[in-house]
């Protein structure tokens, strides 16, 4: 049995409570820098949460165009027209390629041309030019976002914006922000063959290994479970919160470095004992034939396929992987004939619990954009965009009248001839591709606000998403520990060379080519390539923060 509940309720509470006093005052100086009149063309005298942002007089701004082949840029979209018409800003475009946009953009910005406002930029990825100067600090200018202000105190994101951190207390990457952590990975089952064998859906992670031996039974030759992305979104996306840890979107081991909130700092995560109980998990699936061990090496069109075809009756499911597979499987093995379903998140030993972060990619600004006369309207104009109801609404659905419709309670739909995610199949027309709408370089969290977040779900992923809201709980934000160039560098040896390590040796525990009873001989290896020496550097970094703020 896992459980760890009692004391996972105990962690999530006094780590919010750590976190809470730790990150008191950090802000202290955010919105201070002075602006003069010589910035302020086009700016709109006391721009406020409401207003649509329209410069006094036409204005042009750069910006840095993430072109993505399967919707390239085209200038009569009605999202670059409108845009103009309602703001009376146009944007003059400096285009990088989807293959190549992070080194298209570090060579602009190393070489002092870039583009004044840079979307698509993920946490962490601002840090290297941060000691040069290159970028703007932005949280010295929140006072000129009001929309981003109201929503950053409105949804309580201060302890979360306080992660986005440099080393001299400033934030150099302007965040999208969500009204609440945005659930969507976890394990989607043949609910078909649920019902054949008279099971529940699993609600747990112990539930769900009954589910598969029970499938396992019934189909002496199906291995009842295979996953895509060479398992990496099954352990970090799905399983590493639910054991205790947050994970990340690269890697087998996760985040190199996670924080023990009875230990009060950072640990290395592929030495935690929450690490080794879910390896045990894991190798007991492969072990009794429950988990497909091709899962760690075959390419995703293999699991996919296996899935979809029967081979396999569950596999890592997300909200648009879902409608992937109901299309192939249509095909595949006829309409009517299956039914999928995503289970709960799986319940842990850490408990009801979530991992996520409700701030996600946003954007970099150029430091020379405070030089140009236009500097506050910018600004307004970023603000109103990215972060006001209204340019949120404009940005996921379009014109209203023209893209989509909203009846009396306010609930929108496309317009006859639009269609976007199959919610109106048929139509001649794709919001995205031939409108420019819900596209990543204007819309920094697809949505923003729950209403717009919600509103292009179908119905059964808008219940799944709500359950999963009210029923777990997130995990608090770890405390800050930026660090300056220098030791980043060092800091990225250790973390390569522990995190290549780590990896290669979870995948063995796993499949069971090395036996879990070497696991501390493992963590003994692992301070041998410098374990120790990293996270004292971070634990380090953090407590320096911490005194500073």
């Amino acid at each position: 049995m896992l459980t760890r509940r009692g004391r996972a309720t105990a962690v999530l509470v006094a780590g919010a409570l750590a976190l809470g006093m730790s990150a008191c005052g950090s802000g202290g100086d955010d919105g201070d820098a002075e602006v003069t009149d010589d910035q302020r063309v086009g700016a709109m005298d006391d721009f406020a949460v409401g207003d649509q942002f329209t410069a006094t007089e036409p204005i042009e701004l750069s910006m840095l165009y993430r072109d993505h082949p399967d919707y390239p840029y085209q200038e009569d979209w009605l999202l670059v027209t409108e845009l103009a018409e309602r703001t009376n800003v146009t944007l003059d475009m400096t285009f990088a390629p989807l293959d190549g946009f992070e080194q298209r953009r570090s060579l602009l910005i190393s070489g002092g041309d870039a583009p004044d406002i840079m979307p698509v930029a993920y946490g962490g990825q601002e840090t290297p030019f941060v000691a040069s100067g290159a970028l703007l600090p932005v949280s010295d200018y929140f006072d000129l976002m009001p929309n981003f202000s109201a929503k950053v105190a409105e949804y309580g994101l201060e302890e979360w914006l306080d992660t986005q951190r440099q080393e001299d207390g400033k934030i150099y990457l302007l965040p999208g922000l969500m009204e609440f952590v945005r659930p969507d990975y976890t394990v989607a089952l043949r609910t078909d063959i649920l019902d054949e064998l008279g099971l529940e859906m699993p609600t747990s992670w112990d539930e769900l290994r009954d589910v598969l031996a029970a499938m396992k039974a019934a189909y002496p030759a199906v291995t009842p479970m295979t996953d895509r992305f060479e398992g990496k979104l099954l352990l970090n996306n799905t399983a590493a919160a639910t054991f205790g840890f947050p994970g990340a979107p690269s890697g087998y081991s996760g985040n190199a470095a996670t924080w023990d909130e009875e230990a009060g700092e950072y640990v290395y995560t592929a030495a935690r004992p929450e690490f080794k109980e879910m390896l045990e998990y894991f190798h007991g699936l492969v072990a009794d034939g429950l988990l497909d061990p091709e899962t760690f090496t075959q390419d995703d069109d293999q699991a996919v396929n296996k899935f979809v075809s029967g081979q396999a009756f569950a596999i890592t499911g997300n909200s648009q992987f879902m409608t992937q597979y109901r299309t192939s499987m249509d095909e595949t093995l006829g309409a009517g004939t299956y039914s999928i379903a995503k289970m709960p998140i799986p319940t842990g030993p850490a408990g009801d619990v979530m991992g996520g972060r409700p701030i996600e990619s946003g954007m970099m600004l150029s430091a020379d954009a405070a030089d140009n006369d236009t500097f506050v309207a910018m600004m307004q104009f970023i603000d109103w965009l990215y972060y006001s109801d209204e340019g949120l609404e404009f940005t996921t659905w379009g014109v209203e009248g023209t893209t989509f419709e909203k009846d009396a309670d306010g609930v929108r739909s496309f317009t006859e001839d639009v269609d976007f995610l199959s919610l109106n199949p048929g139509a001649s027309t794709n919001l995205r591709t031939d409108y420019g709408f819900f596209n990543g370089v204007f819309m920094l969290t697809q949505g923003t606000t729950e209403d717009l977040m919600n509103s292009m779900l179908p119905d059964d992923e808008r219940a799944w998403r709500e359950q999963m809201v009210q029923t777990k709980e997130v995990l608090p934000p770890p405390p800050p520990a930026p660090m300056n160039e220098l030791d980043l560098e060092q800091v990225a040896l250790w973390q390569s060379a522990l995190g290549d390590y780590a990896d290669q040796n979870t995948l063995q525990f796993i499949l069971g080519t090395r036996d879990l009873a070497e696991f501390d001989d493992f963590v003994a290896e692992l301070d041998g390539k410098g374990m120790t020496q990293y996270i004292d550097k971070v634990n380090e970094a953090q407590r320096a923060f911490a005194e500073s703020s």
